[in-house]
């Protein structure tokens, strides 16, 4: 499609952003105005689904669509969780589904019934009526169409990450959810890391002051798994697409820590990226041939601006040889925490009380507060998610837990009636940078404006916080 056609520029970037590309000075009092975007107004007769809650689903019966790299793991897993039923699984290739149906076997269950062989086989899982949640776990480019058919069908749908990787296919999810009232979730593990739920739990009781600025990274040296990736479709996307194309990992904890659609919404976003020098690289050695047209920077850095003065920063870095990171920092007024490389907390004197440390009052925010101290705050703030699950998450495994975590929360909050954990507009989000970031790009690191995806209802909603059976 072309741009023009979907992008309003109002006036092009100037001071600094107009200074790389064009020898014209600008005058110092001038002012840019971002580069806005598509969005649709609600159709009528469609309601927001903030604080959504569906009818309960005492056993929630699920069906799975994609049985390649991540799929046979939801599918283990969700053997685990009580109150499941597994109904079907869908894939393309019929050997990943009996993979799937060993799975079920193993635990001592019954086999699904199968459905592949064809590009739609996929389709007979979603009109199925004895299913509640179609858990979608394919490549990227096939999220879309299967979640809004299968919301159409009277579905709830759980997508991998990125749920979707433009604007247009973002509104559509929107707008289907909206119109169907069932629940779109993307199926970002990360907020529910350990150090990421006790921070998310700390921020909220105020140890860190106000947060105003957050940091997060999606840092994965890819070399040796592009050839894992089904007819090598992500390399291909990279090949072909520019921005941070996988921006959720970094993204969804740091926008829970902030409130966004809960209080504060992001309001503008500017991208930077490197040339590729190692993405034609790698392209030559799995394809034996040298791109001229490869499209993705080895380094996307986005950088955000929120209602309420805050900002955000998201790196994106599959390419480079660098140890693997999701950065997750946040600051705050009174206080700092860090994941990456090393996990540690900094708090000014006053923060932290007499049965934590006894020299609490004489803490520094100069550098990080000891490991027994350390220790001690991730004990006192320890998340309820995490003291409820943390043993038998351990256990069944998925990214040390945080997958399972993920799995068993959509089933709980399904199971009794609750708004999910991550809504459709936290899917939206968290997915725009994708599209978004590539628009700055290529209008010379512009600003571009992030769309209200809850069409005026962000702060009908004050702090973000989980549900719970009362």
């Amino acid at each position: 499609m072309n741009k023009l056609k979907f992008y309003t520029i109002a006036i092009a970037t100037v001071g600094l952003f107009m200074q790389s590309c064009s020898s014209t000075k600008q005058s110092s009092g001038s002012a840019s105005k971002p580069i806005s975007v598509y969005a649709p107004a609600r159709p009528a007769g469609q309601q927001d689904m903030l604080g959504y809650a569906a009818p309960k689903i005492p056993v929630v019966r699920v069906g799975f669509i994609g049985l390649g790299m991540r799929g046979p793991g939801a599918v283990a897993r969700w053997t685990q969780i009580p109150n499941t039923k597994i109904i079907a699984l869908a894939d393309l290739i019929p050997d990943r589904v009996e993979s799937s149906q060993k799975i079920l076997e193993k635990n001592n269950m019954s086999r699904a019934v199968g459905y592949s062989g064809s590009e739609d086989a996929w389709k007979q899982l979603c009109e199925r009526d004895d299913i509640d949640l179609v858990y979608i776990a394919t490549d990227w480019k096939h999220h879309v169409p299967m979640a809004l058919y299968a919301m159409e069908k009277g579905k709830h749908v759980a997508i991998e990450v990125p749920a979707a990787m433009n604007m247009k296919d973002i509104w559509a999810l929107i707008n289907m959810s909206e119109k169907t009232r069932k629940h779109c979730m993307m199926l970002e593990n990360c907020v529910y890391d350990f150090f990421e739920l006790t921070t998310l739990n700390m921020a909220q009781k105020g140890l860190f002051g106000d947060v105003i600025h957050a940091e997060g990274a999606y840092i994965h040296d890819l070399s040796e798994f592009w050839g894992e990736y089904w007819n090598n479709w992500r390399l291909d996307y990279n090949k072909n697409h520019r921005g941070d194309v996988y921006p959720t990992h970094g993204i969804g904890p740091i926008c829970q820590a902030l409130n966004i659609h809960r209080g504060d919404k992001m309001n503008y976003l500017v991208a930077v990226d490197t040339k590729p020098f190692n993405g034609i690289d790698e392209w030559k050695r799995m394809k034996g041939e040298t791109p001229t047209d490869f499209k993705n920077g080895d380094q996307t850095i986005t950088m955000i601006k929120t209602e309420k003065g805050k900002t955000m920063q998201i790196q994106h870095n599959v390419m480079t040889p660098r140890p693997y990171s999701r950065m997750y920092q946040l600051t705050g007024t009174k206080g700092f925490a860090n994941k990456y490389p090393i996990e540690g907390y900094a708090l000014e004197a006053g923060q932290v009380s007499a049965d934590v440390t006894p020299n609490h009052e004489k803490l520094s925010a100069h550098s990080f507060v000891s490991t027994d101290v350390k220790k001690a705050l991730m004990e006192k703030y320890k998340h309820p998610i995490q003291a409820e699950l943390e043993e038998r998450a351990k256990k069944v495994g998925g990214h040390g837990g945080m997958d399972f975590i993920m799995d068993y929360r959509l089933a709980y909050c399904l199971q009794n009636g609750l708004p999910l954990d991550m809504d459709v507009y936290d899917m939206a989000e968290w997915s725009c940078l994708t599209e978004l970031s590539a628009v700055s790009l290529d209008n010379g690191s512009a600003p571009v404006l992030i769309p209200d995806f809850t069409r005026g209802a962000w702060n009908k909603v004050q702090g973000y916080k989980q549900a719970f059976v009362k």
